[in-house]
């Protein structure tokens, strides 16, 4: 295959190429390919990035296929235009042992659209209790773990795990959330949540177990990543823990530096998600944060629920936004389109910083790397429209929202799984 007369996003530059596809590798960038028979797509004034990684989603299977299952979650994830996605473990039965990691693997063979990457459970059962088989979760195939959901209560366990993880070459990824500061809240504990009558949830909830987990990582000199960062006092501990040498590497979602919390006052059920979506000091604080490398990636926390789980009181609703299909056009509409983030940037963070953290192939296209790609016309606005997901998860609050950015093409090893 051949795309022509792309911008491709290179590590340091975007420049006008011809790239030539052999197999699942990238043989050649070049400024002109000849024709030589293979199938050619025209990518003039369109991007080619290197495809996109999402480093934390939620894919349901197995147990909770009636908000999501692999193949729905693989279709919406190229559309959004993602070449590889690491799943979280809250299933049922939870990804806690090699059995369930294998199944995982299985099914992405079978759907055959995006690569799939299980992530472990640090403890059994999600339970905090007792450490999963993490050897034998990494033999089968999972490249991190993580009690996403749930932070682990434990400090002794917490150590242990994360001492652990070192020798198997794999990372925990740290939800950070101390339940008893949550305390049965919904929605940012401020000015709003009082208006709204909505109980609240204190930033100290989430900063007091990103400081453990920063403390943990420096006493153990070893890496820890911190997930869907949300408030400006925690982007300032991650700071001024990667300045002193700490290895720490952290992520946030479009929704935390798209919005702010006024959305809540509507209501809408959609816009309950955990960590909650906080005040304009702490969205200000992740768009700095993105810009100073502070956080290293953009990740969609892909949280698709059933209509039932929403369709409830607000403090009933299940917590959750499904967004891997929207996250592409909140990074180009916000981000780029603004000046807060070059291309380059936004590439490094949707992929780049995913693959070196997780150590996958890909995040960048270069000559002998794997033929992972994503073409998008950045000059194409669109409207948001849940109904029209293919994801089951329709539980999106920004419908109406006009986006720039379209994914026209996903291409993994060398297929194009994806056309517009």
């Amino acid at each position: 295959m051949i795309i022509r007369n792309g911008n491709v996003v290179l590590k340091n530059s975007v420049e006008k190429k011809d790239i030539l596809i052999d197999g699942n590798k990238i043989v050649k960038i070049a400024d002109f390919i000849p024709a030589n028979g293979s199938e050619e797509i025209d990518a003039s004034g369109k991007h080619v990035f290197p495809g996109l990684i999402d480093m934390h989603v939620h894919l349901r299977e197995p147990g909770f296929e009636r908000k999501e299952d692999i193949e729905s979650g693989a279709k919406a994830a190229v559309k959004g235009g993602f070449t590889q996605v690491c799943c979280m473990p809250n299933t049922n039965p939870v990804v806690d042992n090699k059995v369930v990691v294998t199944y995982i693997k299985a099914r992405e063979k079978e759907v055959n659209l995006c690569k799939i990457h299980p992530i472990g459970a640090i403890t059994k059962g999600l339970k905090g209790e007792e450490m999963a088989a993490i050897a034998g979760m990494k033999k089968a195939g999972a490249v991190a773990i993580s009690d996403d959901g749930v932070a682990v209560k434990n400090a002794r366990l917490m150590r242990l795990a994360m001492e652990y993880a070192k020798g198997f070459n794999i990372i925990c990824l740290c939800h950070c959330e101390d339940k008893d500061l949550v305390d049965g809240g919904s929605v940012h504990e401020g000015l709003n949540a009082t208006i709204a009558g909505l109980k609240g949830i204190p930033r100290a909830a989430e900063d007091t177990i990103i400081a453990r987990e920063l403390c943990l990582a420096e006493e153990l000199d070893t890496p820890v990543h911190i997930c869907h960062v949300s408030t400006y006092s925690g982007v300032r501990m991650i700071r001024d823990a990667k300045r002193a040498g700490v290895k720490v590497t952290a992520e946030t979602c479009p929704h935390y530096y798209s919005f702010t919390d006024e959305i809540i006052k509507t209501y809408d059920t959609n816009t309950k998600v955990n960590p909650p979506i906080r005040e304009e000091i702490d969205k200000q604080a992740i768009l700095e944060g993105l810009k100073d490398g502070t956080l290293d990636c953009i990740v969609t926390d892909h949280a698709p629920h059933h209509a039932d789980d929403k369709n409830v009181e607000y403090n009933l609703a299940a917590f959750g936004i499904s967004g891997i299909e929207t996250s592409f056009g909140f990074a180009i509409t916000n981000l780029y389109k603004k000046g807060v983030l070059s291309l380059n940037e936004i590439a490094d963070k949707m992929s780049g910083a995913p693959a070196r953290i997780l150590g996958l192939d890909g995040g960048e296209l270069k000559e002998g790397g794997v033929a992972d790609l994503m073409i998008a016309d950045l000059n194409e606005s669109w409207v948001i429209e849940p109904e029209k997901f293919v994801s089951k998860g329709k539980n999106n609050p920004f419908g109406g929202q006009k986006l720039d950015g379209v994914v026209k093409y996903t291409i993994v090893d060398g297929d194009v799984k994806y056309r517009a």
